[in-house]
């Protein structure tokens, strides 16, 4: 298969430097492979995405430089290229996994999981979770949080009350997940120790970052994903999710996370290093692309 990688931008906010330089990466590589690029937007967190972000996103892309094959713009082979578009594909993914006995369903909420969890792996945000509820025999309530809403097939139901859960991917405990990254080397983690059992489906009825990334990636058949080093860890949960739906994941090259002068990577909220108030203030895109180097 030819090369395709993906820049995959979520509508919360202004794109700042940092994703301008890990998505130019992710530009040079495709373009160094005589391969395809695509736009994917990642929307579905419903309470963060906001629609106006979407078309300012766009506008800040093309000014800075790039240039994408397929997008919600210019249609393309795997469209819908939005993920809140893309929901039934995702809910197949997730009866995969539940027939194959792979998840569970949590009904731990996050102060739960802080009181009980043990902390991240450095180059992660997520908690380790405590595996209560993996052990428990659950007897999943009517309406739930099931396929719409996170739920399983109405037929599993019993007479109760609904109650809000999630589902969780039960993790080998003890595994070694080893992966080459093309740009930090091999990388070595270890289920259980370095990540924990995680969401795939979340109690308000939205895919998990985990689940959508691995389902659209493999759809849209990319062969390398380009992203953040604060990603690292995902590769190795994702990995597993690939193996699980019986699919062949892609290459993965993790770039390191451009910093402010405290040493705190860049984030949304920082306004002055948005493209937008970049461009505002006359910067050159070939200038504050030769500052990177």
């Amino acid at each position: 298969m030819s090369y395709r990688g993906r820049l995959a931008p979520s509508p919360t906010g202004l794109l700042h430097l940092g994703h301008a330089r890990t998505f130019w990466t992710a530009q040079e590589r495709a373009r160094a492979h005589g391969g395809a690029l695509v736009l994917r937007i990642e929307d579905l967190d419903r309470a963060r995405c906001k629609p106006e972000f979407v078309p300012a996103l766009l506008e800040d892309l093309r000014w800075f430089g790039f240039e994408w094959n397929e997008g919600p713009d210019r249609g393309g082979p795997f469209a819908s290229y939005t993920q809140s578009e893309r929901t039934h594909l995702y809910r197949s993914a997730l009866e995969k996994l539940r027939a194959g006995g792979f998840i569970y369903p949590c009904t731990c909420s996050r102060k739960d999981i802080q009181r009980a969890t043990t902390a991240p792996h450095a180059e992660d945000d997520e908690l380790i979770y405590p595996d209560t509820c993996r052990t428990r025999n659950h007897e999943l309530p009517v309406g739930g949080c099931g396929l719409d809403n996170g739920t399983v097939e109405p037929a599993t139901f019993d007479s109760r009350p609904a109650k809000k859960f999630s589902w969780r991917f039960r993790i080998p405990d003890g595994e070694v997940v080893s992966f080459h990254d093309e740009n930090r080397g091999r990388q070595i983690f270890i289920a259980g120790k370095d990540f924990g059992d995680f969401v795939v489906w979340r109690h308000d009825g939205i895919p998990a970052y985990q689940l959508a990334c691995v389902v659209d990636d493999a759809a849209m058949q990319v062969t390398e994903v380009v992203r953040g080093a604060d990603l690292l860890v995902s590769a190795a949960r994702q990995l597993l999710l690939y193996r699980a739906l019986g699919w062949k994941p892609p290459a993965f090259f993790h770039c390191p996370l451009l910093r402010d002068r405290a040493g705190q990577r860049l984030a949304k909220r920082q306004d002055a290093l948005s493209l937008r108030a970049l461009r505002v203030r006359g910067e050159a895109p070939g200038t504050l692309r030769q500052k990177w180097f």
